[in-house]
């Protein structure tokens, strides 16, 4: 009625003339010669499987950990702590206060030469009424202010100990006035500088009385 019956028929003979003919007959399902599903193809070769990583031992069992140590004393830290500040800023103060204190110390050490030639010109001026030595007396007095002003004394040395903490002795002689080791001479003044030693003063130092002539036992007889 549609025609089906006639395409069918005309398949069938079309399949007998080509049997006549010694032509194969082509199935109708042919599968794709390319992938074969058929016994005689060796099947693809599986990818060897991977070795499974051995298990890994099981960890010994850890030690039992041990006591956690004590928790610090914060308040005894903080009050360390508050008491090395104190210490540091006091120092720091204090080292402040000496640096500016001896801050002048090279320029008025290099003064005392000249305080020592005034001083120099006044003990050898013959006349002290003289307007001359009055001006050289008041220049030298403006500089011994001056440093003053500046935390500088003077050391005085004559009859007191030789200390070789602030003398420096230039000579020993023998006095029969002065006992052995006192200063019994000046020759350049000593100064300090807010109590520390800016210049040992040069001084001479007495050795005691001096040793008596052994006498002559002939003269004597």
């Amino acid at each position: 009625m549609f025609g089906f019956g006639k395409k069918k028929r005309r398949t069938m003979n079309e399949e007998e003339e080509k049997k006549a003919a010694g032509e194969p007959a082509t199935p109708e399902n042919q599968e794709n010669p390319e992938n074969p599903e058929s016994p005689e193809n060796p099947e693809s070769p599986e990818k060897p499987e991977s070795p499974e990583k051995p298990e890994s031992p099981e960890n010994p069992e850890s030690p039992e950990n041990p006591e956690k140590p004590a928790e610090p004393d914060w308040k005894d830290r903080y009050a360390r702590t508050l008491a090395d500040f104190d210490n540091y800023r006091k120092r720091v103060a204090r080292d402040r206060e000496e640096l500016a204190q001896f801050a002048a110390k090279d320029i008025l050490k290099d003064l005392l030469p000249t305080v020592d030639n005034l001083a120099l010109a006044l003990d050898k001026a013959e006349n002290k009424d003289d307007p001359f030595v009055q001006g050289v007396k008041l220049a030298y007095d403006g500089f011994l202010k001056a440093l003053a002003d500046h935390g500088a004394t003077p050391i005085d040395s004559v009859g007191e100990p030789f200390d070789a903490n602030y003398h420096e002795a230039l000579a020993q002689l023998p006095s029969p006035d002065v006992a052995e080791g006192v200063v019994m001479n000046e020759v350049k003044r000593g100064w300090l500088l807010h109590g520390k030693l800016l210049r040992a003063a040069q001084v001479v130092v007495s050795s005691g009385a001096p040793e008596k002539p052994a006498g002559n036992p002939a003269a004597e007889a």
